[in-house]
Parts: C-alpha cells; structure tokens; sequence
C-alpha cells in the first residue's frame, strides 16, 4: 500500500490541486462478519454466530462502489470478512469493481475455497487471493482457528489456487506459539508459488483484545528475522511484515536494494488506504475501529474528505518517541495499535523497541518514485501501451511507468510499446503481483 507524495504526519499539507495527496488507493472491505471459524484473533469478532442482518445490501455496496471509482478509477479492492465466501453475491460485487477499473482481490481463510469457487470469482474479475495459514502444524493451525480440519481445507485450496495460475497471498499473524515456525511458512509459501507472505503482528482489537502481542525486544528479534527472510526470496516471493512498521527501519539499514523502499510510509491509514465495514461504517483501517463516517448515509466522496479522524491522521504530530524518531516518514509506528493500547491514534508505537536519540533527522530512503506517486511520463508512448497502464492499480503505476521508461532508455528507444511488456515483466522484482492487469494478456 503507497503513501505519498508526503506522507510524514505533521508534514502533509491540505489537499489541494490538480493532484490531491489523499487518495484511496487501497480499500478493504469487510463485508461480512458472518464466519465458518472463529479465529481467536478476529479484529471484527466474526463468527458462526453472527448473521447476515446489518450487512450492507449489494445495491449499496455497488454504489459505494462507483463512489469510489469517481474519486479513483483504479484503486485495490480487497474483499475480506469475515468469510467473504459466505456472500453470494461476492461474484457479483467483483465483477462490478473489476469492470469499473478497480483490481479486486479476496481475502479467505480458504476452507471454502473449491475449484468451482476459484473459475467462478476468476471469471468475475478477481487477481487474486490472500489465505491465512497459522501453522503447518494441524493442532497449532485449527486451534487458532478453532475449525477442526480447518488447516488440511486452507492447504487443499492453496493447491488449487496454484493449478489454477491465480495470484495468491499467504498470510500468517505471529505469536509465541508459532514464531519458530516463520521460516518454514516462507519456505512453503514460495515452493507452492505464492507473490508474498505476510506477516502480521497483533493488535488487540476485536476478539484479539483477549490477547497480548510479543514484547518489544520479541518484536524486534522476529523483524530481524523477516528482514533475513526478506532478502533471501527477494525476486520471487516478498516478505513483509504487517502492521509494524518498524520493519521499514530495518529495511532501510539492511537491505537497501530493496524495493519496498518505494514506499514512503508503512502506515498509510486514513492518507490512501480505508476500510469499510459491513454495516457500511468508514474507518482508517480495520484494526482501528473508530468510525470516520457512515457509508449508509453520505457519499464516500464526503467521509473521505471531510472526517475529523482522517484530517487528524494526514495532518496530526506524532506523539512520544515516534514524533523523535528519524524513521517517523518510513515507518510512522502502528496508529491502530497506538489507539489500542493508548487510545490515541497519534501515540508513540507501543510495540516498538528503537529508543531515538533525541529530537533525530528524517530519514528519507533515496526512492526516484513512491507507489501512490503521479505518474509523469518523459517517453512517448503507443495507445496500447496507455491503454495497459491505465488498468493497473493507481497506487504502482508510477513505479511501473518508472520501470517500463527507464529499460527502454537504456535499451535506446525513445517510445514505450506494448511490444517491451514480457522483457520488462521477467525483470521484475516481486514486490506486486506479477499478473497484474497491465500484464494480462502477455502470456
């Protein structure tokens, strides 16, 4: 997810212009809390108990939708719950996303995801999809997961999802339980093809309020080991942490080829990421629960522009030891996990070990494009050509753009055709889908 062109908070400066600095680039949706499992984690509680009364109806969800798409024509879509798989109108709701330009990805814990289920949603428009995997120990995975047979399901899909080429995440939340086992998920997850594995750290919100995340110095050990992991597949499967930050800091002192560099923030909530609950309820992203505007009741457009909660997150200081921190523009700390845990959106990370020395200078990663970024173009290029970039997320375009412009200067061509798309694609380092939209039709 990008944040830029500034995305330093107490830096940014009001939207304003032919290009405006806040825009949705990113959305997840929950669309429902109704679940098959009840994972002891859930940031929204879902579960076999919860019913389908209060979630939003398909003709609202479309027209959220097309809300969305008149401020950006090519935002992400992540379709989460939940189990999204639980709607039966998920088909339906990709199919009018994808078709207005958004690229639509689902998130599952992937019990439910058949053969059939993969075609039916792939023919709708979905990229791709992202599965949580806890273990690839049984008791450990459906434990967590309180599904019996939970885990041989998910590994069954995961298969499927590769004999089917489709785009796949596998994601994994750390604990004391699983924490030896983090290079042996990333071991699997890039023999079996997928585009990343994500970790994430908890943040006590939902049921997850129950439990208590690994202690700073804990943290800091696991994102050393990420960082490791991070290098080693580097150009076939990212790894990455998720929400915590930190891990940008240690990017940036150990691995600094890499290109999530491109990133100018870890934390872009409520700047060019959102989520949107099942009710319809706005916030900044779905572990921070504080509701930014009612999605049953005002336009995207307004919520989006106009919520005291997102103006305090694009334009607030940072308090405490993250208003010091040198690394405040690459990483910025959790903003949920601050609410969490210190009920300010603007805290200091509590889950971070690095102590800044005093009042410290900036740190900004030497990145000539950010994702989220304007594409400016310097080469000439085909219609086709335009027409593929116009298809690819607004968040990468410009890195895309970037790296399509700068292999064909070197190769000395002074336009970009449609014609360089499969050089430039095997190139590619992993740090997006390699099927993207732009990429469709190479094969």
């Amino acid at each position: 997810m990008a944040v830029a062109p500034i995305a330093v908070l107490g830096e940014v400066p009001a939207a304003s212009g032919p290009h405006q600095p806040f825009v949705p680039h990113v959305v997840a949706w929950n669309l429902t809390r109704r679940c098959n499992l009840e994972c002891a984690h859930c940031y929204i509680a879902a579960g076999p108990a919860a019913a389908a009364a209060g979630e939003l109806p398909t003709a609202d969800i479309l027209r959220i939708t097309d809300e969305i798409l008149a401020l950006n024509p090519a935002p992400m879509f992540i379709l989460s719950g939940g189990e999204p798989l639980l709607r039966n109108d998920l088909a339906a709701i990709a199919r009018h996303a994808a078709a207005g330009g958004a690229t639509v990805v689902v998130g599952t814990n992937g019990t439910l995801l058949t053969a059939p289920k993969i075609a039916e949603l792939r023919d709708a428009g979905v990229t791709g999809f992202a599965v949580s995997v806890e273990s690839l120990d049984a008791g450990y995975h459906d434990r967590f997961r309180r599904g019996h047979g939970s885990l041989t399901a998910t590994l069954a899909a995961v298969d499927r999802l590769a004999a089917a080429r489709m785009d796949f995440v596998i994601q994994t939340t750390v604990t004391k339980g699983n924490r030896a086992e983090l290079a042996d998920l990333a071991a699997w997850a890039a023999e079996r093809g997928a585009v990343s594995f994500n970790v994430y750290f908890l943040v006590s919100t939902g049921r997850g309020e129950r439990m208590h995340g690994l202690p700073p110095e804990d943290n800091e050990a696991v994102l050393r080991e990420l960082v490791d992991l991070h290098r080693r597949y580097l150009g076939r499967m990212l790894v990455r942490a998720k929400c915590q930050p930190a891990f940008m800091r240690l990017v940036y002192q150990e691995a600094p080829e890499s290109p999530i560099l491109n990133y100018q923030t870890r934390c872009p909530c409520g700047i060019q990421y959102c989520r949107i609950g099942p009710d319809g309820a706005l916030t900044a992203c779905p572990y921070l629960p504080v509701k930014a505007g009612d999605l049953t009741r005002q336009p995207f457009a307004e919520a989006w522009a106009g919520a005291p909660l997102f103006r305090e997150l694009r334009q607030g200081v940072l308090g405490g030891k993250c208003g010091r921190c040198g690394y405040r523009s690459l990483c910025g700390g959790c903003r949920a996990r601050a609410y969490a845990e210190e009920g300010d959106v603007l805290a200091a990370d509590p889950a971070c070990a690095y102590e800044p020395a005093g009042m410290e200078a900036v740190v900004r990663p030497a990145a000539a494009v950010t994702y989220g970024a304007v594409a400016d173009r310097t080469l000439r290029w085909t219609a086709e050509a335009e027409a593929r970039v116009a298809r690819i997320p607004s968040f990468v375009r410009a890195v895309v753009i970037r790296r399509l412009e700068t292999w064909a200067t070197d190769h000395g061509h002074a336009e970009v055709t449609v014609d360089m798309l499969r050089e430039v694609r095997r190139a590619m380092p992993i740090d997006f889908s390699q099927r993207l939209p732009f990429f469709a039709h190479d094969d």
